[in-house]
């Protein structure tokens, strides 16, 4: 029988015009192949028929030798392995040759099969059950519904063009990777996961990118700043750890499959403890430096309160986020129960986005609006906040060391050319940052420097007349009117108390 299906096979083979005659070599593969294969349906046959029969043990022997013969693993025999083991009560072996069936194709639908009611009612039955049979509860549920929102979300926000770009760019990725994550989470507690195998370590590679995101946008919004080549470095983690995540995504999904079902069994393991420790701590030196602008900016004035608003909510969810991934790696590195806080918080994160994009998406920029009543001519000034800041630094050189306030001619066209910038301007820079106007920031400085040279006086021969010329003053009354306005003394009472405290 051998000589004669080896004949036809080479007969086969020659007749194939497009392909050169096979060699003997290749002709005695095709012909252990066949002849294998052959005697594994035969084996596979006796194993039906003992099984028919109801010799489970026999059958149990001849499904072990099909799976030595045909070393590819298949679903079908393991089942009927499994199925076997349940007739004889065997509850540990069959399942564990059911979890072997599930794991070399996925099927959580033989768990139903009613041969296995004998062994139903078992803890571990229950156990495999539970591990791998789908299941939908209403966390599930709130968490595919916030994942889906921040889908839409991240993308409708690119769409706004009343946003700073660079601002949505970092906000709606910011919402992009939340939303991975928790959807990533609902499949996962679905047990979906094993379904569809490639969702494994989804959401891993974004790890590193929840804090760098948000201080670059927080740094964009308050401060306007522009991104530099160096920035580049807060992607490094990121860049790394996707070189080494890369050959995982690439595997094919009966490979992913047998991770899930290992990580499943070993629990916690070292490179999620590793990637878990990194995780947090980026989270917390970036959280550190998020808060050290966000309370730089709270002391600024002109921000209209739903930004004000927008900002403070933003930061404190972003730090609950930080106390609960804390409580995370703590209970989950202790074997306690978990409560996905975590989740909650990257899921009201994204809602509070959400609901934030439909009702007020100015916020998003970050713009100072100016609406305080104080300041309602600067509303559509084209001020940035980084000119903005420069002004008032070079506006403080001039009065701190040159002294212009000195010059009795003083006048903001002169302050706005010294600035080199318009009138416009340099009255926004002092409104904003000093709240006063022009004429009461020069009254300010100079009655300064009086007091100063008041309190020098030991000998008490200097006129009134001479320390207001020497301060900038052109007379004696408007010295005088100034300076009660700002002690509430006048210089001559000032003097005298100067010297009594001599």
């Amino acid at each position: 029988m051998g000589r004669s299906f080896t004949t036809l096979a080479l007969l086969l083979l020659w007749t194939i015009p497009a392909y050169p005659s096979p060699t003997i070599e290749s002709a005695e593969a095709v012909s252990t192949t066949a002849l294998k294969g052959q005697e594994t349906r035969l084996l596979l046959e006796k194993a039906d028929n003992l099984y028919l029969e109801r010799q489970f043990s026999e059958a149990i022997k001849t499904y072990g030798l099909v799976l030595e013969n045909d070393r590819a693993i298949k679903a079908p025999v393991l089942k009927k392995i499994a199925l076997s083991h349940a007739a004889l009560n065997h509850v540990q072996e069959c399942v564990a040759y059911l979890e072997r069936a599930l794991v070399s194709e996925f099927n959580p639908a033989i768990l139903v099969d009613g041969r296995f009611d004998s062994i139903r009612d078992t803890e571990a039955f229950n156990e495999l059950a539970d591990k791998y049979t789908p299941t939908v509860n209403l966390w599930s549920f709130l968490y595919l519904y916030a994942a889906l929102i921040g889908f839409y979300i991240s993308i409708m926000l690119n769409f706004n063009n009343k946003i700073d770009p660079v601002a949505r760019t970092l906000i709606s990725l910011f919402v992009f990777i939340h939303s991975v994550f928790i959807l990533h989470i609902c499949i996962s507690i679905t047990h979906y996961e094993y379904q569809f195998p490639h969702s494994y370590l989804m959401s891993t590679a974004f790890s590193f990118l929840y804090g760098p995101l948000l201080y670059f946008y927080f740094k964009r919004i308050t401060r306007q700043y522009r991104f530099r080549i160096i920035d580049l470095l807060h992607l490094v983690p990121t860049v790394l750890f996707l070189i080494y995540l890369i050959p995982i995504y690439a595997l094919p999904a009966s490979e992913k499959l047998q991770l899930l079902v290992q990580d499943a069994n070993d629990g916690f393991s070292v490179a999620n403890l590793t990637v878990t420790t990194i995780k947090l701590t980026s989270l917390i030196v970036y959280g550190y430096f998020i808060r050290k602008i966000y309370l730089r900016g709270k002391q600024r004035k002109g921000l209209d309160k739903s930004s004000e608003i927008w900002k403070k909510n933003l930061y404190r969810i972003h730090f609950l986020y930080i106390i609960s991934y804390t409580l995370y790696c703590v209970f989950i590195t202790n074997d306690l129960p978990l409560f996905h806080s975590q989740v909650i918080c990257m899921a009201l994160m994204v809602l509070y986005v959400g609901y934030s994009a439909s009702v007020q998406p100015n916020v998003f920029s970050g713009n100072y609006a100016y609406a305080n009543q104080f300041f309602p001519k600067y509303k559509k000034s084209g001020l940035t906040d980084s000119l903005s800041r420069e002004l008032m630094q070079s506006l403080v050189h001039l009065f701190s060391m040159d002294k212009i306030y000195k010059e009795n001619d003083i006048c903001l066209e002169m302050v706005a050319h010294r600035l080199n910038t318009t009138r416009h301007n340099a009255s926004q820079v002092i409104n904003e940052h000093f709240d006063m106007n022009f004429h009461e920031l020069v009254n300010k400085y100079r009655i300064q420097e009086a007091k100063s040279i008041l309190d020098g006086d030991r000998q008490k021969n200097l006129n009134i007349i001479d320390v207001a010329y020497e301060v900038g003053y052109n007379n004696k009354v408007t010295f005088n009117k100034a300076f009660k306005k700002d002690t509430k003394l006048t210089p001559s009472e000032y003097q005298k108390i100067a010297i009594d405290r001599l």
